[in-house]
């Protein structure tokens, strides 16, 4: 069995580049300081990018780059959101309603930073839209916090109650998180017919690469920034009507073109069937409903990535890195039960991003020799669950050091975090306005 066979074997059997290139190491600048292994975590997921892209580079030819894993330049972009500038004012990240709230019997954790996102929760609460904060607070202080839970999943709102490890561990949902590799790929029927010629160069190896990105928030466009860094033509898809946060778009959205457009648009069919990649943060069944299935473009590759994994009670539920450290025992680790706390980063979706992106690009190199089209699967809360149970806790730890601000870009008035890969000094371009670009590929000139 040749390398390449080998490693696909490995990744369709469990046991993926990715899981074993992520080691417990101590962390070198205390910018990531916490009670879990936060830097080996960090560490090991650049580790596995790099030693993916020049799996790439391998199978289009090219000699490997001597990547260098340099702490500062990856606390910094696993901190991007404190490094974050607007017009030199750090915008806020948290809405009012997104936050832990003490409950009659414990504390939830809630996310409504989207204006949709804040209805629902109030609604679930049972308030109007334009209720205040501080009738929303009296009312969870008011609630078990285990029937704001379900509620607010009834409704599509996101909260969680704050769980221990141990309440964590025992459940359905946690079997289900734990299950499986970090990186988890898997073939399909269907087969390229052929595979376009590589323009990859040692710099850029997915040079040609067509990424189709219908992600948001942080770890899928984590991902898709990370692919277009490395060469790949990166669109970003969004619906037409839905809001975004803009400093967290402009973030995320570096090197990448923007479009709005309805996936039932025939102009999203023709982008599906000259794409190489498509990464989606959707719910499972979503495409599908659409009428949308990867295999109608022969050799894709689908990446996919979900707060709770695709199956267990909780496949279909939303969520975002700070609920999943709530979930799963994190805040309480990191805090305490009266008071509970958060990593020193939103570290399972920059994580579970560069993961991502690293299973994309195996993916990639495995299809240059059997034009197979793949699945690739991360879940934060599978990130949440390797972090749970590695070894290497540091339980008296000093508060985690603030990222270099040296390790930055600026593009016009906003500024954020450098690329992770410390040989890139730069993204190809600043994100473009939201929405700005044609929904169609850019023309080639070769």
């Amino acid at each position: 069995m040749n390398d390449h066979a080998r490693l696909v074997h490995d990744y369709e059997t469990g046991i993926g580049v990715p899981t074993s290139a992520i080691t417990p190491v101590p962390d070198p600048g205390g910018n990531l300081a916490a009670t879990l292994p936060v830097w080996s975590l960090a560490a090991g997921s650049i580790a596995a990018l790099t030693a993916a892209s020049n799996r790439v580079r391998d199978a289009h030819g090219l000699a490997p780059m001597a990547h260098r894993i340099d702490p500062v330049r990856i606390a910094a972009a696993f901190s991007s959101d404190r490094l974050v500038r607007a017009n030199g004012r750090q915008p806020a990240m948290f809405a009012d309603l997104s936050g832990f709230f003490p409950t009659f019997d414990g504390w939830v954790r809630t996310h409504a930073n989207y204006p949709h996102h804040r209805t629902r929760l109030l609604a679930a609460l049972g308030l109007a839209e334009n209720a205040p904060i501080d009738l929303a607070v009296a009312q969870l202080a008011m609630s078990r916090a285990t029937d704001v839970e379900e509620t607010a999943a009834a409704y599509g709102a996101i909260a969680v109650r704050v769980r221990t490890e141990e309440e964590w561990a025992g459940t359905p949902e946690a079997e289900a998180a734990a299950y499986g590799p970090l990186v988890a790929i898997e073939a399909r029927h269907d087969r390229a017919s052929s595979i376009a010629r590589s323009d990859a160069t040692p710099f850029q190896p997915l040079r040609g690469i067509r990424v189709l990105d219908m992600t948001r928030v942080v770890a899928g466009p984590v991902a898709t920034r990370t692919l277009a860094l490395l060469g790949a033509e990166v669109l970003r898809v969004d619906p037409p009507f839905l809001p975004e946060i803009p400093w967290q778009y402009v973030d995320t959205c570096q090197g990448k073109l923007s479009t709005r457009l309805d996936l039932r648009d025939p102009a999203f069919y023709d982008l599906l069937v000259s794409a190489d990649v498509l990464v989606t943060g959707y719910r499972p069944g979503c495409l599908e409903r659409a009428g949308l299935t990867p295999a109608q473009r022969p050799g894709l590759i689908h990446g996919r990535v979900s707060a709770w994994g695709e199956g267990g009670p909780w496949g279909g539920r939303r969520g975002f890195d700070s609920i999943v450290q709530a979930a799963t025992g994190i805040s309480i680790t990191e805090g305490a039960p009266s008071v509970p706390g958060t990593l020193p980063a939103q570290a399972l979706d920059h994580a579970s991003g560069y993961l991502l992106a690293a299973g994309i690009i195996d993916a990639l190199a495995a299809r240059t020799y059997d034009g197979v089209g793949r699945d690739v699967r991360v879940s934060l809360a599978r990130t949440a669950s390797w972090l749970l149970t590695a070894p290497g806790r540091t339980l008296n730890h000093p508060p985690a050091t603030p990222p270099n601000p040296d390790t930055v870009v600026r593009h016009g008035s906003f500024t954020t975090a450098a690329p992770a890969l410390v040989e890139y000094p730069d993204y190809a371009w600043p994100a473009p306005d939201y929405g700005r670009n044609y929904p169609s590929w850019p023309v080639r000139t070769r």
